[in-house]
């Protein structure tokens, strides 16, 4: 006998159902609010049906077979939410990446459509009236938290509905929504969520006590500005001298990674480190390395000041006093790292929306573990570089910072500064200005898995 499924449309767009038999419907409206999510589960717990069928955005078509694939997965599998690729309005295809412990983000893309098990909602209406605190934002992300904890979570890989209609913006605009100050009380309410989930499942951690590192040696200098670059020659030159025009009571190098330019860059950095000797010009005797890499290159070097303070090779330092008052958070306070804030702009500094990115979500006794829900912690980043070096960056070119950032800031304080310290160009040579699908995917599930290992280590330490 085939399942029952009841199904909730946020639009009242009804495409979904157009051809599906057996099924019943709801329209909401709003955001996702706790009093939303109870009013569907309540709802669904009247309609006898089996499945319920979530659509997330508007105007899905799903069709007989789909549904019945997402189904059969369901009732095969146990799992508490099966969701599936799907083609996107011009006939490609919209491939989704496979849930992981690590996925607990707010913003994990399940696509529009999900499945949820009816057996897995089973008395989830009451624990949530309960224990969740009133949201206006942020009741799916609560409710899909507490499924995973019920199930595992299943993605079919195989287009199974049409999306007609879906979020064009490149790649370089989506990635700052969660940190637009527009979006700031539904993040205050997702941190919210999260944090009481991590307490759930044993990973939420207090507030970190050890000092850094002891330094086993003298370094040459303070401060050493880091710059990993490959073929920048239109920008290397404006950072650079960003950072030499730094005035310090302090002596600083800048450590520039030039990771075997082939368009100029190399000879543009030559010619500076001619004029000023603090350019501390390296090319890596590898040719395997990246952004990770290179910045090893740089961190575990003799040139290397006491901290190492990041600048990217198309960015800029926002007036002369950045490195100043990033070194006296670390001379005043035990940080392991500081992390400042920046400022949107164009290629020719124009500033952009949203402008200053502060990280404001960060505090000092749950930013350790909101970090397990944001995509990343801010700019400039600074490290203490005898603590960094027990950690070291991974070799990869996406995703190395947020990853070292994890590490410490379980064990270590973290200090920020909220000012605009730094100008971070927007530009069409940016990395992650127009990334291809699989690219963005890929990047996804690598910092996934940086999560649920880090899960797993807080795990342990709890024990």
């Amino acid at each position: 006998m085939t399942s029952r499924v009841a199904a909730v449309v946020l639009t009242g767009e009804f495409d979904i159902l157009e051809s599906l038999e057996n099924t019943q419907a709801i329209q909401v409206t709003g955001s996702w609010s706790k009093s939303v999510v109870l009013r569907v589960l309540k709802w669904f717990g009247q309609t006898g049906a089996d499945h319920l069928l979530w659509c997330l955005s508007s105007a899905p078509v799903l069709n007989p077979a789909g549904l019945e694939r997402m189904r059969s997965c369901a009732d095969d599998t146990g799992a508490s939410i099966v969701y599936s690729d799907y083609f996107d309005g011009t006939g490609s295809r919209h491939s989704l990446i496979d849930y992981q412990l690590g996925s607990l983000r707010d913003d994990f893309d399940f696509g529009p459509v999900v499945l949820l098990n009816g057996k897995s909602l089973s008395g989830l209406a009451a624990r949530i009236e309960e224990d969740t605190p009133d949201l206006n934002y942020g009741g799916w992300y609560d409710l899909r938290l507490r499924l995973a904890e019920r199930g595992s979570i299943r993605h079919i890989p195989e287009p199974l509905y049409r999306l007609p209609r879906q979020d064009e913006r490149p790649s370089g605009q989506k990635v700052f929504d969660y940190v637009d100050p527009k979006n700031r009380d539904a993040q205050l309410e997702m941190e919210q969520v999260a944090t009481v989930y991590l307490k759930r499942i044993g990973v939420f951690l207090a507030p970190p006590t050890t000092y850094p590192v002891e330094a086993d040696g003298s370094f040459p200098l303070k401060a050493s500005v880091v710059i990993p670059v490959k073929n920048r020659a239109k920008t290397i030159a404006d950072a650079v001298g960003s950072a030499l025009c730094q005035k310090t009571s302090f002596d600083f190098n800048v450590i520039v990674v030039d990771n075997h330019s082939t368009d100029g860059t190399t000879d543009i950095l030559a010619k500076i480190a001619k004029r000023d000797r603090r350019l501390v010009h390296r090319i890596p005797e590898r040719v395997d390395l990246v952004i990770g890499g290179c910045w090893n290159e740089a961190v575990f070097s003799k040139s290397c000041g006491r901290y190492a303070v990041q600048l990217d090779s198309d960015d800029l330092y926002d007036g002369t006093g950045v490195l100043e008052r990033i070194v006296a958070e670390f001379d005043q306070n035990s940080y392991a790292l500081v992390i400042g804030s920046y400022t949107t702009v164009d290629f020719d500094l124009r500033r952009l929306s949203p402008g200053l990115i502060d990280h404001r979500e960060w505090t000092d006794s749950n930013g350790h573990n909101n970090a397990l829900r944001i995509a990343g912690l801010g700019a400039p980043r600074a490290f203490h570089v005898p603590t960094l070096r027990t950690v070291g960056f991974p070799n990869v070119s996406y995703g190395e910072d947020y990853a070292v950032v994890l590490q410490l800031c379980r064990i270590y304080r973290v200090g920020r500064i909220y000012d605009s310290l730094y100008w971070c160009r927007r530009w069409e040579e940016n990395s992650d200005a127009r990334l291809p699908l699989e690219t963005s995917n890929r990047y996804a599930t690598y910092k996934d898995g940086l999560r649920t290992q880090e899960i797993a280590v807080r795990q342990k330490l709890l024990k």
